[in-house]
């Protein structure tokens, strides 16, 4: 019987399950293990830092039911030779599991808790990069089990999860009240999307996580793709500007938001106009609390009650900020 997660990843037969392949994949690369420790045990993943004869460290990372694909996604991205991208050793992707080495402290980390804006830029900008990279492979990514969440299928995806929400479990219980609040903005979010899908803009992989807590600092590399879909490249906005706005102290309004923004989309101006994008990076980030909600579909899919109990009411929750009002205009709380 398979455990639920997250009592899974401490479980001796998962673990030691884990760790062979491990060390027959490090054993066929010359390497042997001196040592591991589990630093990161969380309901939709588990983290595994190997030691190896030498110098060399290894992270052996396991995802949980709903984010098993993130395996499948990086081997793709390696094939793809998609820049500032991890290259795992191997991946097991039917078990969810991925075998990468170490490439250095997070950005956040090599900063002492505080990326400078300077950095961000620079940050955003190679990630752009990626995004544009990717632009021909949608259907790959999709194939591998990135969420397809492009603008032609929000509207219909929102209206579904809305049934769907008023008869889950608590606390993803969205009540009758909330869904017919979210109903009432189905027709603004579908002109926003409409508008979305018809800028000349391609859709790409969005990480949907992007901080500078899941950006390796020497690279940069970006990593921790679990929450990963198909989406508007901008919806990345939504959480990349909101974790900077928080971390330095920001107003929604302070000018080096903008400055990110700009130099995030500065990779498309061969597109649209800088007018153009500045819109685009608006309506995106309005409807991007879709694609947050379903990350926690998928990183909650086969969790303990515990687990469920403690960031089950992200679900809905991400969805309600979708009634803050001025929708398509403004983004709550970047």
């Amino acid at each position: 019987m398979t455990l639920a997660a997250p009592s899974r990843w401490t479980d001796p037969s998962w673990r030691d399950g884990a760790l062979s392949w491990a060390v027959e994949v490090l054993e066929a690369h010359g390497r042997s293990l001196r040592g591991w420790t589990q630093p990161h045990v969380r309901p939709w993943s588990t983290m595994l830092r190997l030691e190896t004869e030498g110098a060399d460290a290894f992270w052996l990372k396991g995802n949980g039911d709903g984010t098993r694909y993130e395996a499948r996604l990086l081997a793709l991205l390696a094939d793809l030779d998609a820049p500032c991208t991890p290259r795992p050793l191997a991946v097991d992707a039917e078990r969810g599991l991925s075998l990468m080495p170490d490439s250095g402290p997070v950005s956040r980390t090599a900063y002492d808790g505080l990326t400078p804006i300077d950095v961000t830029v620079e940050q955003v900008v190679r990630y752009a990069a990626l995004q544009r990279h990717l632009e021909t492979h949608v259907e790959a990514l999709v194939a591998a089990g990135a969420d397809d969440l492009r603008p032609a299928e929000m509207t219909a995806r929102l209206e579904q999860r809305i049934a769907q929400l008023v008869e889950e479990r608590p606390p993803a219980h969205l009540t009758p009240e909330d869904a017919a609040r979210l109903r009432s903005v189905l027709p603004g979010y579908a002109e926003a999307c409409h508008e979305l899908a018809g800028a000349g803009i391609a859709p790409s992989l969005n990480h949907d996580d992007l901080h500078d807590n899941n950006i390796v600092a020497d690279g940069p590399v970006f990593i921790d793709w679990g929450d990963s879909c198909v989406s508007h490249p901008f919806g990345t906005l939504l959480v990349t500007l909101r974790s900077v706005a928080f971390h330095h102290g920001l107003a929604i309004d302070d000018p080096q938001l903008d400055r990110i923004a700009d130099a995030y989309t500065e990779a498309w101006t061969d597109v649209a106009d800088r007018a153009t994008l500045r819109r685009q990076a608006q309506l995106a980030i309005r409807v991007g609390p879709l694609t947050r909600s379903m990350s926690y579909v998928h990183a909650l899919t086969g969790v303990d009650d515990d687990a469920w109990a403690e960031d089950g009411d992200a679900i809905p929750g991400w969805l309600l900020e979708l009634l803050e009002p001025g929708l398509p205009l403004h983004a709550p709380l970047l």
